[in-house]
Protein backbone atom coordinates (compact mmCIF):
# COMPACT_ATOMS: atom_id res chain seq x y z
CA UNK A 1 0.00 0.00 0.00
CA UNK A 2 1.23 3.47 -0.87
CA UNK A 3 1.59 5.98 1.95
CA UNK A 4 -1.45 8.26 2.05
CA UNK A 5 0.63 11.42 1.72
CA UNK A 6 1.96 10.20 -1.63
CA UNK A 7 -1.53 9.33 -2.83
CA UNK A 8 -2.80 12.75 -1.76
CA UNK A 9 0.06 14.53 -3.54
CA UNK A 10 -0.39 12.62 -6.79
CA UNK A 11 -4.15 13.07 -6.71
CA UNK A 12 -3.60 16.81 -6.21
CA UNK A 13 -1.21 16.96 -9.17
CA UNK A 14 -3.72 15.11 -11.36
CA UNK A 15 -6.57 17.42 -10.34
CA UNK A 16 -4.52 20.60 -10.83
CA UNK A 17 -2.83 19.65 -14.10
CA UNK A 18 -3.62 21.58 -17.27
CA UNK A 19 -2.28 18.61 -19.23
CA UNK A 20 -1.27 15.04 -18.42
CA UNK A 21 1.23 13.08 -20.48
CA UNK A 22 0.99 9.36 -19.75
CA UNK A 23 3.92 7.08 -20.47
CA UNK A 24 2.74 3.47 -20.36
CA UNK A 25 5.01 0.44 -20.66
CA UNK A 26 5.08 -3.27 -19.91
CA UNK A 27 4.73 -2.83 -16.16
CA UNK A 28 1.26 -1.43 -16.76
CA UNK A 29 0.15 -4.66 -18.43
CA UNK A 30 2.04 -6.85 -15.97
CA UNK A 31 0.11 -5.17 -13.15
CA UNK A 32 -3.09 -6.31 -14.90
CA UNK A 33 -1.88 -9.90 -14.95
CA UNK A 34 -0.42 -10.04 -18.46
CA UNK A 35 2.88 -11.68 -17.51
CA UNK A 36 3.45 -14.18 -20.30
CA UNK A 37 6.21 -11.96 -21.70
CA UNK A 38 8.27 -12.70 -18.59
CA UNK A 39 6.80 -15.81 -16.96
CA UNK A 40 6.03 -19.39 -17.80
CA UNK A 41 2.30 -19.08 -17.20
CA UNK A 42 -0.73 -20.67 -18.86
CA UNK A 43 -0.88 -17.99 -21.56
CA UNK A 44 2.75 -18.54 -22.50
CA UNK A 45 2.25 -22.30 -22.63
CA UNK A 46 -0.69 -21.88 -25.02
CA UNK A 47 1.43 -19.66 -27.27
CA UNK A 48 4.57 -21.81 -27.21
CA UNK A 49 3.06 -25.29 -27.12
CA UNK A 50 5.78 -27.90 -27.43
CA UNK A 51 8.38 -25.31 -28.45
CA UNK A 52 9.12 -24.49 -24.81
CA UNK A 53 10.57 -27.91 -24.15
CA UNK A 54 11.99 -28.30 -27.65
CA UNK A 55 14.12 -25.15 -27.44
CA UNK A 56 14.33 -24.43 -23.73
CA UNK A 57 12.82 -20.94 -23.49
CA UNK A 58 10.32 -20.30 -20.72
CA UNK A 59 8.60 -16.98 -21.53
CA UNK A 60 7.36 -15.30 -24.66
CA UNK A 61 10.09 -12.65 -24.71
CA UNK A 62 12.82 -15.28 -24.89
CA UNK A 63 10.82 -17.36 -27.33
CA UNK A 64 10.21 -14.47 -29.72
CA UNK A 65 13.92 -13.79 -30.15
CA UNK A 66 15.12 -17.40 -30.01
CA UNK A 67 17.04 -18.20 -33.20
CA UNK A 68 16.65 -21.97 -33.06
CA UNK A 69 13.06 -22.27 -34.16
CA UNK A 70 11.96 -22.50 -37.77
CA UNK A 71 10.12 -19.76 -39.62
CA UNK A 72 6.90 -21.76 -39.40
CA UNK A 73 7.33 -22.19 -35.63
CA UNK A 74 8.04 -18.49 -35.27
CA UNK A 75 4.87 -17.69 -37.15
CA UNK A 76 2.83 -20.06 -34.98
CA UNK A 77 3.85 -17.99 -31.96
CA UNK A 78 3.19 -14.68 -33.75
CA UNK A 79 -0.30 -15.83 -34.69
CA UNK A 80 -1.13 -17.17 -31.25
CA UNK A 81 0.03 -14.05 -29.41
CA UNK A 82 -1.98 -11.86 -31.80
CA UNK A 83 -5.05 -14.05 -31.28
CA UNK A 84 -4.63 -13.71 -27.53
CA UNK A 85 -4.34 -9.91 -27.87
CA UNK A 86 -7.68 -9.88 -29.68
CA UNK A 87 -9.45 -12.23 -27.26
CA UNK A 88 -8.12 -11.33 -23.81
CA UNK A 89 -10.03 -9.22 -21.32
CA UNK A 90 -9.27 -5.56 -20.77
CA UNK A 91 -6.80 -5.11 -17.93
CA UNK A 92 -8.03 -3.55 -14.69
CA UNK A 93 -5.19 -1.02 -14.62
CA UNK A 94 -6.36 0.36 -17.96
CA UNK A 95 -9.96 0.68 -16.83
CA UNK A 96 -8.89 2.47 -13.64
CA UNK A 97 -6.57 4.81 -15.53
CA UNK A 98 -9.40 5.72 -17.91
CA UNK A 99 -11.59 6.57 -14.93
CA UNK A 100 -8.80 8.62 -13.37
CA UNK A 101 -8.27 10.65 -16.56
CA UNK A 102 -11.92 11.17 -17.43
CA UNK A 103 -12.50 14.79 -18.44
CA UNK A 104 -8.77 15.59 -18.45
CA UNK A 105 -6.57 16.99 -21.18
CA UNK A 106 -4.24 14.02 -21.71
CA UNK A 107 -2.12 12.15 -24.22
CA UNK A 108 -0.63 8.64 -24.05
CA UNK A 109 2.74 7.48 -25.33
CA UNK A 110 3.27 3.73 -24.99
CA UNK A 111 5.92 1.17 -25.78
CA UNK A 112 3.36 -1.62 -25.28
CA UNK A 113 2.35 -3.65 -28.31
CA UNK A 114 -0.69 -5.34 -26.75
CA UNK A 115 -3.27 -2.69 -27.74
CA UNK A 116 -4.71 -2.54 -24.22
CA UNK A 117 -4.75 1.27 -24.26
CA UNK A 118 -6.97 1.13 -27.35
CA UNK A 119 -9.60 -0.78 -25.36
CA UNK A 120 -10.38 2.25 -23.18
CA UNK A 121 -8.90 5.35 -24.86
CA UNK A 122 -9.56 6.94 -28.27
CA UNK A 123 -6.91 6.16 -30.88
CA UNK A 124 -6.27 9.85 -31.57
CA UNK A 125 -4.86 10.21 -28.05
CA UNK A 126 -2.35 7.35 -28.32
CA UNK A 127 1.08 7.02 -29.92
CA UNK A 128 2.52 3.51 -30.32
CA UNK A 129 6.28 3.88 -30.12
CA UNK A 130 7.07 0.20 -30.67
CA UNK A 131 4.21 -0.94 -32.87
CA UNK A 132 1.20 -3.19 -32.35
CA UNK A 133 0.68 -6.97 -32.62
CA UNK A 134 -2.56 -6.39 -34.52
CA UNK A 135 -0.67 -5.25 -37.63
CA UNK A 136 1.76 -6.77 -40.10
CA UNK A 137 4.33 -5.17 -42.36
CA UNK A 138 6.66 -6.29 -45.11
CA UNK A 139 9.75 -7.64 -43.36
CA UNK A 140 12.17 -5.92 -45.77
CA UNK A 141 10.19 -3.48 -45.73
CA UNK A 142 9.66 -2.72 -49.41
CA UNK A 143 6.82 -0.22 -48.98
CA UNK A 144 5.16 2.05 -46.44
CA UNK A 145 2.04 0.17 -45.34
CA UNK A 146 0.86 -1.76 -42.30
CA UNK A 147 -1.98 -4.29 -42.41
CA UNK A 148 -4.66 -5.00 -39.81
CA UNK A 149 -4.51 -8.77 -39.36
CA UNK A 150 -7.47 -9.98 -37.30
CA UNK A 151 -9.22 -12.01 -39.99
CA UNK A 152 -5.99 -13.66 -41.14
CA UNK A 153 -4.82 -14.35 -37.60
CA UNK A 154 -7.94 -16.32 -36.69
CA UNK A 155 -7.95 -18.19 -39.99
CA UNK A 156 -4.26 -19.12 -39.93
CA UNK A 157 -4.31 -20.19 -36.29
CA UNK A 158 -6.59 -23.01 -37.40
CA UNK A 159 -3.93 -24.13 -39.89
CA UNK A 160 -1.07 -24.52 -37.39
CA UNK A 161 0.29 -28.09 -37.35
CA UNK A 162 2.68 -29.41 -34.69
CA UNK A 163 3.21 -25.84 -33.40
CA UNK A 164 4.29 -24.58 -36.82
CA UNK A 165 2.52 -22.77 -39.64
CA UNK A 166 3.07 -24.60 -42.96
CA UNK A 167 5.54 -22.69 -45.15
CA UNK A 168 3.05 -22.23 -47.97
CA UNK A 169 0.68 -20.38 -45.61
CA UNK A 170 3.21 -17.91 -44.20
CA UNK A 171 1.88 -14.42 -45.06
CA UNK A 172 3.59 -12.77 -48.01
CA UNK A 173 3.98 -9.13 -48.96
CA UNK A 174 1.43 -8.13 -51.63
CA UNK A 175 4.08 -5.96 -53.33
CA UNK A 176 7.40 -7.83 -53.36
CA UNK A 177 6.28 -11.35 -52.40
CA UNK A 178 8.68 -11.47 -49.47
CA UNK A 179 7.75 -12.67 -46.01
CA UNK A 180 5.63 -10.43 -43.82
CA UNK A 181 6.38 -9.77 -40.15
CA UNK A 182 4.66 -8.39 -37.07
CA UNK A 183 4.68 -4.59 -36.85
CA UNK A 184 6.66 -4.50 -33.62
CA UNK A 185 10.05 -3.09 -32.72
CA UNK A 186 12.92 -4.92 -34.46
CA UNK A 187 15.80 -4.10 -36.80
CA UNK A 188 13.28 -4.08 -39.68
CA UNK A 189 10.52 -2.18 -37.84
CA UNK A 190 8.66 0.13 -40.23
CA UNK A 191 8.74 3.72 -38.98
CA UNK A 192 6.77 5.03 -41.91
CA UNK A 193 3.73 7.21 -42.50
CA UNK A 194 1.58 5.70 -39.73
CA UNK A 195 4.36 5.90 -37.19
CA UNK A 196 5.30 9.46 -38.13
CA UNK A 197 1.68 10.61 -38.01
CA UNK A 198 1.29 9.34 -34.45
CA UNK A 199 4.63 10.82 -33.38
CA UNK A 200 3.70 14.18 -34.87
CA UNK A 201 0.42 14.16 -32.95
CA UNK A 202 2.34 13.45 -29.75
CA UNK A 203 4.87 16.22 -30.45
CA UNK A 204 2.05 18.69 -31.16
CA UNK A 205 0.48 17.92 -27.79
CA UNK A 206 3.80 18.46 -26.03
CA UNK A 207 4.40 21.78 -27.79
CA UNK A 208 0.94 23.06 -26.92
CA UNK A 209 1.49 22.35 -23.24
CA UNK A 210 5.16 23.16 -22.73
CA UNK A 211 4.43 26.25 -20.64
CA UNK A 212 1.40 24.92 -18.81
CA UNK A 213 1.07 22.94 -15.61
CA UNK A 214 1.85 19.53 -17.10
CA UNK A 215 2.01 16.23 -15.24
CA UNK A 216 4.18 13.49 -16.71
CA UNK A 217 2.68 10.27 -15.38
CA UNK A 218 4.98 7.32 -15.97
CA UNK A 219 3.42 3.87 -15.50
CA UNK A 220 5.54 0.73 -15.49
CA UNK A 221 8.41 2.07 -17.59
CA UNK A 222 11.58 0.04 -17.07
CA UNK A 223 15.19 0.38 -18.18
CA UNK A 224 15.21 -1.71 -21.35
CA UNK A 225 14.33 1.22 -23.63
CA UNK A 226 14.61 4.38 -21.48
CA UNK A 227 15.13 6.54 -24.57
CA UNK A 228 11.47 6.34 -25.58
CA UNK A 229 9.61 7.49 -22.46
CA UNK A 230 11.68 7.72 -19.28
CA UNK A 231 14.54 9.94 -20.46
CA UNK A 232 12.37 12.34 -22.52
CA UNK A 233 9.98 12.72 -19.55
CA UNK A 234 12.85 13.52 -17.20
CA UNK A 235 14.37 16.00 -19.65
CA UNK A 236 11.10 17.84 -20.25
CA UNK A 237 10.37 18.09 -16.53
CA UNK A 238 13.86 19.52 -16.04
CA UNK A 239 13.31 22.14 -18.77
CA UNK A 240 9.64 23.02 -18.45
CA UNK A 241 8.92 25.55 -15.68
CA UNK A 242 5.60 24.11 -14.47
CA UNK A 243 6.07 20.40 -15.16
CA UNK A 244 5.92 17.59 -12.59
CA UNK A 245 7.11 13.99 -12.90
CA UNK A 246 5.42 11.01 -11.21
CA UNK A 247 6.80 7.52 -11.76
CA UNK A 248 4.91 4.41 -10.66
CA UNK A 249 7.03 1.29 -10.87
CA UNK A 250 7.62 -1.46 -8.30
CA UNK A 251 11.02 -2.16 -9.85
CA UNK A 252 12.43 1.08 -11.30
CA UNK A 253 10.81 4.13 -9.67
CA UNK A 254 13.85 6.33 -10.25
CA UNK A 255 14.18 10.11 -9.94
CA UNK A 256 17.35 12.07 -10.86
CA UNK A 257 18.52 14.54 -8.22
CA UNK A 258 18.17 17.36 -10.78
CA UNK A 259 14.36 17.06 -10.74
CA UNK A 260 13.86 15.64 -7.24
CA UNK A 261 11.88 18.69 -6.12
CA UNK A 262 9.53 18.34 -9.10
CA UNK A 263 9.00 14.59 -8.83
CA UNK A 264 7.27 11.78 -7.00
CA UNK A 265 8.41 8.15 -7.02
CA UNK A 266 6.04 5.35 -6.04
CA UNK A 267 7.68 1.94 -5.93
CA UNK A 268 4.49 0.02 -5.18
CA UNK A 269 2.03 -2.09 -7.11
CA UNK A 270 0.55 -0.04 -9.97
CA UNK A 271 -2.85 -1.73 -9.81
CA UNK A 272 -3.18 -1.05 -6.08
CA UNK A 273 -1.92 2.53 -6.46
CA UNK A 274 -4.53 3.32 -9.11
CA UNK A 275 -7.26 1.91 -6.87
CA UNK A 276 -6.05 4.10 -4.02
CA UNK A 277 -6.05 7.17 -6.25
CA UNK A 278 -9.68 6.45 -7.12
CA UNK A 279 -10.61 5.82 -3.50
CA UNK A 280 -11.55 2.23 -4.28
CA UNK A 281 -11.12 -0.78 -2.03
CA UNK A 282 -7.96 -2.83 -2.42
CA UNK A 283 -9.19 -5.65 -0.20
CA UNK A 284 -8.18 -9.05 -1.52
CA UNK A 285 -5.75 -7.70 -4.10
CA UNK A 286 -2.46 -9.56 -4.32
CA UNK A 287 0.48 -7.20 -4.45
CA UNK A 288 2.72 -7.44 -7.52
CA UNK A 289 5.82 -9.50 -6.81
CA UNK A 290 8.80 -8.17 -8.77
CA UNK A 291 11.04 -11.13 -7.99
CA UNK A 292 8.35 -13.53 -9.13
CA UNK A 293 7.53 -11.65 -12.33
CA UNK A 294 10.89 -10.71 -13.76
CA UNK A 295 14.16 -12.46 -14.51
CA UNK A 296 16.72 -10.61 -12.36
CA UNK A 297 19.43 -11.25 -14.97
CA UNK A 298 17.60 -9.16 -17.58
CA UNK A 299 16.80 -5.46 -17.80
CA UNK A 300 13.15 -4.82 -18.67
Amino acid sequence: MVAQEKIDLLRKKIDEADAIVVGGASGMSAASGFKFYYQCDDVFRRIAGSLEQKYGFHNFFDGLYDRQHTRGEHWAMLLRVAKYIYECETGGTYKDLAELLRGKNYYIATTNQDAQFFRVFPAERITRIQGDWRYWQCKRPCHDEIYYNKEQVFRLCEAIEDDALPDELIPRCPHCGGVMDAWVRSHTFLQGEYYEKEMQRYMDFLRRNANRKTLFLELGVGLMTPMFIKEPFMNMVYQWPHAFYATLNPQHALVPKEIAKKSLAISDDIAITLKQLLGKSTAGMKEFNVKEAFNPARVY
